[in-house]
């Protein structure tokens, strides 16, 4: 078994190349372990590094070292193989991925608790044919997202403050709503213009935003929470409860649905859609569910369903 760890040089506040080596180093060293390290150098390398790897066809262990879009580009490139497995070891700022574990996140900060952690299935999100791991959102959010990362170099912010402080001039300057035609499960919605529209496999976004706290990476369902256009003090009053989940409270333009498909199109590309930090902007997304389509090892004993509220 190959033990590889994908290391994104510039993710976090500081390099954590020698802290990964040295990682990687001492289960080598403790357990005998075929342990390489790779650097990736732009936008969808580790992607490109973990799919051609894993089509050699021997077994593998990936171990993304970044943040939510190191995971995901990872994930992107080990879903579909049954001799490949993922796992993360957070040096990214957000790191919202691992929330879903609860209080086992901080084991996955060593490998020395992973490496001969057992492998649990887990769903993933088809966005036009890209791999998500948790959330796939469209909308303010999405363009919040956009523009999260020219905050996160401000030293006084952390992965919240940022969402926070980008959320404040996406709120302010740049507009709600968008006028798009959304089907469910090829259903037309009788409304024309939405705040966000966030499909949801796991439960965290934004920084700790949880949209849907009954959103479950092992169900084979999606949780897609739609949000109707509605006025900037309207969405101030409502962004509180959607980040602690408490979306039920708002009937009038919030609703949750359990489609298989959902398509959002729109007469002009202005689709931004995020998927786990990396964002896309298109004129006509379909998102799918893409069952059971990851192998991911983690601590022993740990579960994405740690911090799951069940539906009641």
């Amino acid at each position: 078994m190959k033990h590889i760890f994908i290391i994104n040089p510039a993710a976090g506040k500081s390099d954590s190349r020698q802290r990964v080596y040295q990682m990687a180093e001492a289960l080598r060293r403790s357990h005998g372990l075929d342990v390489e390290c790779m650097l990736t150098k732009s936008p969808g390398h580790a992607a490109a590094l973990t799919r051609g790897i894993a089509a050699q066809g021997s077994g593998v262990r990936f171990y993304a070292c970044g943040g939510d879009g190191t995971a995901n580009e990872v994930a992107c490139g080990t879903a579909g193989f049954e001799n490949a497995a993922m796992t993360v070891v957070p040096i990214g700022t957000g790191n919202d991925f691992l929330k879903n574990f609860g209080a086992d996140a901080a084991k996955f900060s060593d490998p020395e608790n992973l490496w001969n952690g057992a492998t649990q299935k887990l769903d993933l999100i088809d966005c036009n044919g890209r791999q998500c791991l948790t959330i796939a959102c469209s909308g303010i959010d999405a363009r919040i997202a956009q523009d999260v990362h020219k905050f996160s170099a401000t030293p006084l912010l952390d992965g919240k403050g940022s969402y926070i402080a980008s959320l404040t001039v996406n709120f302010l300057f740049k507009g709600i709503g968008r006028r798009w035609t959304v089907l469910l499960d090829g259903e037309e919605l009788p409304e024309k213009d939405f705040s966000l529209i966030a499909v949801c496999n796991g439960r965290y976004y934004g920084g700790g935003f949880m949209p849907v706290p009954e959103a479950s990476m092992t169900d084979g369902v999606l949780n897609t929470l739609v949000v109707k256009k509605v006025s900037r003090i309207r969405f101030a009053q409502f962004v509180g409860d959607y980040s602690k989940g408490n979306y039920e409270k708002f009937p009038q333009f919030a609703s949750c649905h359990t489609a298989a498909s959902v398509r959002i199109t729109s007469e002009k590309p202005d689709i931004v859609t995020c998927l786990d930090g990396e964002c896309t902007v298109s004129d006509d997304v379909t998102i799918r569910l893409s069952d059971k389509r990851l192998n991911f090892f983690g601590p022993n004993g740990c579960s994405p369903d740690a911090t799951l509220r069940k539906a009641e």
